[in-house]
């Protein structure tokens, strides 16, 4: 059971920042910090490129609408690292079937995901991109600081990500008005590139 804290953690931040998890962990390994990183997420080549991928996400993240567009083609890959690392964890100690830690950290890093990709919507109504930087910088933040602190107290740190991961459920339902007129913009304006690129007249409002 002792690795349930840590699978669990690691989905949560997974499903805001996979990369940056993949990294992270990685390093902790790489450098001695931690001895329950698998032997996997600490090799060279995964290293590089988490690294490369975690710049791009950085950049992407803080940019108004691709920010979305970004989530939405990381809606299979956030949830799948998720389970990936968590089954790797659980393979690692053998105290949970990889199957069962895959789950817990697949499902997780999926409502995580479904959590951020709501948020990044609601704040992607606003006209100025500052509110997209501060909510990005606070993410990288947050997953950085969770799990570096699940690394020396992951029953602690587990409990934090679950706390986080409640409210940030609750301010998706709070924001559920924002998320829907931003849905209403991205498809209105699809339908104005489609009418564009058939020159059919846009239909008077």
């Amino acid at each position: 059971m002792s690795v349930i804290p840590l699978v669990f953690t690691s989905g949560w931040a997974s499903g805001i920042n996979a990369y940056a998890v993949v990294l992270l962990l990685g390093l902790f390994g790489a450098t001695g910090v931690s001895d329950d990183v698998p032997a996997a997420l600490q090799r060279t080549d995964v290293l590089i490129v988490a690294a490369v991928l975690f710049l791009c996400e950085v950049i992407a993240d803080k940019v108004p609408y691709v920010d979305s567009v970004w989530d939405t083609a990381h809606t299979v890959i956030r949830p799948l690292a998720g389970a990936v690392v968590a089954a790797l964890l659980a393979g690692e100690s053998g105290s949970l079937p990889e199957l069962a830690a895959g789950a817990i950290g697949g499902s997780t890093a999926l409502v995580s995901h479904l959590v951020k990709a709501g948020t990044r919507m609601a704040v992607n109504t606003s006209p100025e991109p500052f509110s997209n930087i501060g909510m990005s910088v606070v993410e990288d933040l947050g997953v950085a600081g969770v799990i570096t602190f699940a690394i020396f107290n992951p029953v602690a740190a587990a409990v934090i990500a679950g706390v986080l991961l409640v409210l940030g459920i609750v301010v998706v339902l709070f924001l559920a008005s924002r998320i829907r007129r931003f849905l209403r913009r991205r498809a209105q304006r699809r339908e104005e590139k489609r009418l564009a690129g058939t020159g059919e007249p846009w239909p008077p409002g």
